[in-house]
């Protein structure tokens, strides 16, 4: 379905990737529930705190499916203003360029359009997050020995989704007034990485100055 990919010019029917759900009643969805309730209580730091006696994987697995969602629902709002003509690269201000590689379909990395590279992450992202020997939903069902690795790779990409945004698509998030929900959004999402150690401080750099003045008032 690669080139179907290449072909397609037309944006709206992939604006949004399904939502992916965890299935009610499992403890993944109890899970989600805790994090959502700590969160309610507006300290970030607490809230991505490992609950007592939950398991490490199950925990960041339940996360990275929330922030998959959010950052589809954030990018979903701005993709108007972010098209080939737009943002002809994938781009996080002028020093940092993001190429395409997922390394099974395509394995030397391509220069291509900022929505082209967030269709090609999204879609790299949903097939990993449906795939059961990666991020089983099961009760019992053990998470592969290389989880930790799978889990900080999706989230380093999707870091790039948040850098894309700031950088290029700041003033549409104005306009749009979703400023406090995309700050709230990522300030949560590198709380979580800086946690657990997901995402070298390296792969940050496009946001640093950004990342300090969010997390300066929780230290």
């Amino acid at each position: 379905n690669i080139p179907s990919l290449l072909c397609s010019g037309s944006r709206s029917s992939k604006t949004f990737k399904p939502k992916k759900n965890i299935p009610e009643g499992s403890h993944q969805y109890e899970l989600l529930k805790h994090a959502e309730a700590t969160l309610g209580s507006g300290n970030l730091r607490m809230a991505v705190m490992l609950p007592d006696g939950e398991d490490l994987n199950e925990w960041v697995a339940v996360n990275t499916v929330d922030f998959f969602n959010q950052i589809n629902m954030l990018y979903g709002t701005i993709t108007d203003f972010c098209t080939e003509e737009s943002c002809p690269v994938m781009s996080a201000g002028p020093k940092y360029e993001y190429h395409w590689a997922d390394g099974t379909n395509i394995k030397k990395p391509i220069k291509c359009s900022a929505p082209k590279y967030i269709d090609y992450l999204m879609t790299w992202v949903q097939d990993q997050l449906d795939d059961e020997t990666l991020f089983p939903s099961k009760i019992g069902v053990p998470f592969p020995k290389n989880f930790m690795s799978v889990a900080k790779t999706i989230l380093k990409r999707l870091f790039r989704v948040y850098a894309h945004i700031y950088h290029q698509h700041f003033d549409p998030v104005i306009q749009l007034q979703e400023e406090a929900h995309l700050n709230t959004s990522f300030k949560h999402f590198i709380f979580f990485v800086q946690e657990f150690n997901l995402i070298d401080r390296r792969e940050l750099a496009p946001l640093q100055e950004l990342i300090e003045k969010l997390t300066s008032k929780d230290r």
